[in-house]
């Protein structure tokens, strides 16, 4: 599913414009990565958490070469599934 799938079906199930769910889609991919990327922590629960998360610095290998580089330290944004969540898609829910 696609983001114009996306505003599609909850336009359809809620009764709403697609142009009002496709602004408060927006809104919320923004409120979600601005949080995250000040450090802070978003959680739905049911859902899940957003989170932002540090890797390390590390060495690695080029494999074709087989020459030894630094990767440097860096911070990746993370998303942590609910238990509900979790059970839904496993089908025990």
């Amino acid at each position: 599913m696609n983001k114009s799938e996306l505003i599609d079906s909850v336009a359809t199930s809620t009764g709403e414009s697609k142009r009002l769910v496709n602004d408060v889609l927006d809104e919320l991919i923004n409120t979600v990565q601005s949080t995250v990327q000040k450090g802070e922590k978003i959680s739905l629960p049911g859902f899940g958490t957003f989170e932002r998360r540090e890797r390390s610095a590390r060495d690695a290998r080029n494999p074709q070469t087989g020459e030894t580089i630094r990767i440097q330290a860096s911070k990746v944004p993370a998303f942590k599934a609910g238990a509900t969540f979790k059970q839904l898609v496993n089908g025990k829910k």
